[in-house]
């Protein structure tokens, strides 16, 4: 597990500035939430989190009780991959998606994405060294790069 930075986080939320106001948002792969619950923070209306791993669903759950977030969230217990698969066209505004580095997971959300633009934007957060499909913008922080795309 490698949460993101917090200067990451920043900057992604404020490179999508202009596009949080009453988003819907999901964070794929959400770890404790943070990416999501600083989007609703800055103006979105709602985020999803999906995640797995009992330690970070505990800990989610308890960051979105500590901000009485409840009535803005919900928790889904589900693999990140298969869920993104399932997702219809325009379910949400914003994707966040941070998979484990090295994995081929990113490759397999964003080909899902592009099949099926179940967001209109598509945030993910990579290794500098992972290549990407073309068709994105992007930023690098040190060793992190984040790549947006967009319908």
């Amino acid at each position: 597990m490698r949460p993101t930075a917090e200067r990451v986080r920043a900057g992604l939320l404020d490179m999508l500035k202009a596009d949080l106001k009453d988003a819907r948002v999901i964070d794929l792969f959400a770890g404790t939430g943070a990416l999501g619950l600083e989007a609703i923070s800055r103006g979105a209306a709602s985020a999803d989190f999906v995640e797995t791993r009992p330690d970070s669903l505990h800990a989610l759950k308890a960051n979105i009780a500590a901000l009485r977030l409840l009535k803005m969230t919900r928790v889904f217990k589900r693999d990140a991959l298969p869920f993104a698969e399932a997702l219809v066209e325009d379910s949400y505004d914003i994707a966040f998606a941070d998979p484990p580095y090295g994995s081929k997971m990113l490759d397999r959300v964003i080909a899902a994405w592009r099949a099926n633009r179940f967001a209109r934007i598509l945030a993910v957060e990579h290794a500098v060294t992972h290549e990407l499909p073309r068709g994105a913008s992007g930023r690098n922080f040190d060793d992190t790069e984040v790549t947006i795309y967009r319908v």
